[in-house]
């Protein structure tokens, strides 16, 4: 009975609340990744076993608003994520959204741009694939990497003309047109998530010798992951200067500490969960007209 309560505790709407205030980046805040967020933090009072249960529930709860969503279908839903390497993006995918309908989601992992995105502007292919109404979409890396691997790796910036900006002005203008363009979806009926999974270097280096040591999971490791690595803090304020020009407060950034897969998994669905319930569902009403076809069509099948 204990354990019903506590899960049910953390199942309420007003729980989660409080959970997912804990680690949204309040808007105009300057964030300092390492400083402000520590990738190690679990939820209160739950331990891997005790969370099972819990995100079981939660998902449930998803699936049922899901079918509301998909059927009322005057909004869409688009969640974002980004991560450094082996942080858990496509696990954390893959068991938080399980319990959904795969007609009302779709994902989109984006890798280097082709010849044909290059020749627009960085947000086209991102616009190509936006969520319809009632539609769920994920992004796995987003359009945010055009103010991250290329802040890293400014060789691989494009738009080429883009190159001979000044910098500081080429990220500023990037913020903005992230902002604006995402001012203009939530405008347009598209609630956004965006969730950023930290995780620290020590547990990262763990995880990629388990993906060397481990035949099943070497499929998963590519050198070009070290060389990455190497650029570990130029990647890590690369992240704050993101969180801190992005989270606005129509389209909040959420930093889910990832060096425990159970926890991330469990913040995650409470963040997605928590959207869902803001956004409150219903199935469409019938007006006396459709409810008398209902009617004649049930008289109709019983009478064959």
């Amino acid at each position: 009975m204990a354990n019903k309560n506590k899960s049910e505790e953390l199942f309420s709407k007003a729980r989660w609340e409080n959970n997912v205030e804990n680690f949204m980046v309040t808007p105009g805040s300057k964030v300092n990744l390492d400083k402000d967020f520590n990738p190690s933090t679990t939820p209160n009072d739950f331990t891997k076993e005790s969370s099972i249960p819990v995100l079981q529930q939660v998902i449930d709860e998803m699936t049922v608003l899901q079918d509301r969503f998909y059927a009322e279908s005057s909004r869409a839903l688009l969640i974002v994520f980004q991560a450094t390497d082996a942080a858990g993006k496509d696990g954390t995918i893959k068991h938080v959204m399980s319990g959904l309908n795969p007609e009302g989601v779709e994902v989109h992992s984006f890798k280097a741009p082709s010849h044909l995105e290059m020749a627009h502007d960085f947000l086209w292919r991102h616009q190509l694939v936006l969520p319809e109404l009632g539609q769920i979409a994920i992004f796995n890396r987003s359009h945010y990497e055009n103010v991250l691997v290329t802040k890293v790796h400014p060789e691989l910036i494009w738009p080429t003309a883009d190159r001979s900006v000044p910098r500081e002005k080429l990220w500023r203008r990037r913020y903005e047109a992230i902002n604006n363009w995402e001012r203009h979806l939530t405008d347009s009926g598209t609630v956004i998530v965006k969730i950023f999974l930290n995780l620290s270097k020590d547990v990262q280096r763990a995880r990629f010798l388990k993906r060397i040591d481990e035949p099943e999971k070497n499929w998963k490791f590519s050198p070009a992951d070290l060389h990455e690595r190497e650029h570990w803090d130029e990647y890590r304020s690369a992240f704050s200067d993101m969180l801190s020009q992005t989270s606005t407060s129509r389209a909040p950034w959420y930093v889910v500490p990832a060096d425990h897969k159970w926890a991330t998994r469990l913040i995650t669905s409470g963040i997605i969960l928590h959207a869902l319930q803001e956004i409150d569902p219903h199935y469409p009403h019938m007006d006396e007209k459709t409810r008398e076809e209902l009617v004649a069509a049930r008289a109709h099948l019983i009478g064959e």
